[in-house]
Order: C-alpha cells, then sequence, then structure tokens
C-alpha cells in the first residue's frame, strides 16, 4: 500500500509518528526547509478545454520542481510557498522563544506542515504527566485547505497529540488564513498571540485537563463516553469492528501509555487520552495516514469532540 508521506523530518522522536529522517539539534528555518525536503516553489498553470483549448477560470497549481500538478484552484489563489511558511518562524527561532521539531510533505507534496516547539514551561497534569506546547503551521497546495496556524498540545509521555478546550477560541480553533496576496503579511501579525496562547494552555490544564484528572469514570460511563465519541449507536447491538474498537479503547484506558500513573489511573484524562491513542497508534492503515487524519482529516475532529465531552461527562 503506498505510503501519504513524501519528506520529512524529526527531532527527539517528537512527535508520535516517529517517520521520516531523525536529526540531534533543532535546524535553522533554512537548514530545515532543506531536511523536510520543502525546498521548492509552486507555480500556476491556466487551464484549458480539451476539444476547443478555451480557458477557463481556474488553475492547475504545479511543483515547479518536477512539474507535478498539486491541485486546481480558483483565480483568486495565490499559493503560499514553503520558504515564506518557514520565513515566519525566523524571528522566533533566532530569538529562542521556539525551535523548530518536524516538518515535511504528505501526498505527493500536496499538503505540508512545520510543527515548532514553544520554549516555555510544560504543563504538569498529574506527577510526572508532562505536556508540552507547540505551534502547527499547515498549509496545502491543492486548493483544499486554507492555511492554519494553531496551538497543539502534546503529551509527553505517550506523545499523543491533544487538543485545547474549546472555550479556549485563540488557541482551540486553528487560525485559518485566505489564500491571497496579502498571506505572509497576516501570518507576521500572528506571532503576538504566542503569549495568549501560552497562557491558554495553562487554562485548559487547569480548567480542563486537571479536572478530567482529578475525576473517576467507572466502566459503564466509560463505555458511554466512548460510543459518544466515535459516534456508535447506543441502544442497539454494534458491528464487529465497533466492538473491537471500543474493546481496544477500553484496553488503552487500563493499559495504555502514561494512563497507569498513580494521577491518572481510572480518570477521564486516562479516558481522553486512550482516545488520543487510538487515533495516534492505531486507527488507520499506518502512521502517515494517522498523521494526516490527526492534522488535516476527521482525527483532528473526534479529539477535539473527545476533550468536550469528557469535561461535560467529568462536571
Amino acid at each position: 500500500m503506498a505510503h501519504l508521506l513524501e519528506s520529512m523530518f524529526f527531532r527527539h522522536e517528537t512527535p508520535w509518528h516517529g517517520l521520516g529522517v531523525k536529526i540531534e539539534e533543532a535546524p535553522s528555518t533554512e537548514q530545515a526547509i532543506v531536511l523536510a525536503g520543502l525546498n521548492w516553489e509552486v507555480g500556476k498553470k491556466t487551464l484549458v478545454t480539451q476539444d476547443d483549448q478555451q480557458v477557463v477560470p481556474a488553475f492547475a497549481t504545479y511543483r515547479k520542481a518536477d512539474n507535478k500538478v498539486l491541485g486546481v484552484v480558483g483565480p483568486k489563489y495565490e499559493p503560499l510557498q514553503n520558504r515564506d511558511a518557514f520565513a515566519w518562524f525566523n524571528l522566533l527561532v533566532e530569538s529562542g522563544d521556539v525551535s523548530l521539531e518536524t516538518a515535511g510533505s504528505l501526498k505527493e507534496g500536496k499538503r505540508v506542515w512545520v510543527l515548532a516547539a514553544i520554549n516555555r514551561d510544560p504543563i504538569e497534569v498529574a506527577k510526572d504527566d508532562i505536556v508540552k506546547k507547540y505551534i502547527l503551521l499547515s498549509n496545502s497546495h491543492d486548493g483544499t485547505l486554507s492555511v492554519r496556524l494553531g496551538f497543539s498540545p502534546i503529551r509527553v509521555v505517550c506523545n499523543n497529540t491533544l487538543t485545547l478546550a474549546e472555550s479556549d477560541k485563540a488557541g482551540s480553533e486553528l487560525i485559518r488564513v485566505r489564500h491571497s496576496k496579502r498571506t505572509s503579511e497576516t501570518l507576521e501579525k500572528l506571532r503576538e498571540v504566542i503569549n495568549v496562547a501560552d497562557r491558554q494552555f495553562q487554562a485548559t490544564a487547569d480548567q480542563c485537563y486537571k479536572l478530567l484528572a482529578n475525576t473517576q469514570i467507572n466502566a459503564e460511563d466509560l463505555r458511554k463516553y466512548i460510543k459518544l465519541v466515535m459516534e456508535m449507536p447506543m441502544d442497539k447491538p454494534l458491528s464487529k469492528p465497533a466492538t473491537q474498537t471500543v474493546e481496544l479503547i477500553e484496553e488503552l484506558f487500563q493499559a495504555g501509555r502514561g494512563n497507569d500513573l498513580p494521577g491518572v489511573k481510572g480518570s477521564y484524562w486516562a479516558a481522553y487520552n486512550a482516545i488520543t491513542e487510538n487515533l495516534s497508534y492505531f486507527r488507520g492503515r499506518n502512521q502517515d495516514s494517522r498523521l494526516d487524519s490527526l492534522w488535516f482529516g476527521d482525527g483532528a475532529q473526534i479529539n477535539r469532540s473527545a476533550l468536550a465531552i469528557a469535561a461535560r461527562m467529568a462536571a
């Protein structure tokens, strides 16, 4: 089966996927774009009809290095070049505010990302259960997604990609920027929200993560929680695949990475992390399809729902 991953680097085996080329030292933005295999440009080509060569009001995006067609876009679309996405991090990297952790390309260049660690104190949800803070810049060159810059907590003990509470609007939802000639200018202005995001990371930990860790869940409510998150029927028999999913998440609740810690075991925090561990390590065909789903697809939505539902049930 073909893999979605085209190129990538990572540090410290973080985040969870462990794909690509491992490096030891945090790179500069100039080094990172080469290590990630993203030192190429995107162009636009006019589209014409096959029969009479009539020009149509759309363009094909393509990679200039090899003429690979990436997608079809509207007339107002302007590509955000990979070098400009990386350049947004220049001041932050040079000042030591962030360190580039991983970057790469999925689906033959159609989707690209940069993940940077925010160099601030991590969050301790329970003793020895640490959550670190990251910025994720993701983009598509095929016109299917807007440029997105957002904040992504990662649980260190198991490298699970988490989400922020829905009430934290500046951090819980990725900041979407339309593709236009002003995209790079808009991205530069987003640096000022990092301090706000840092405070909201802490607010999510205090108001949500720690609430979940301090609230126990019984077996009946655990199964109810799993069904709600995975959108399974509550009052009729489950299919065999659905039953297997429930049983796997129940097993991860008991014995998943970090779920046996004294301040975590048996709690809603363990239940939530059982969901995120399933999304990170088991759901989907392979690791790069899971990465694509967690950062670009329905895995991200399930992750957000899992936290929101856990918070409602725990409260």
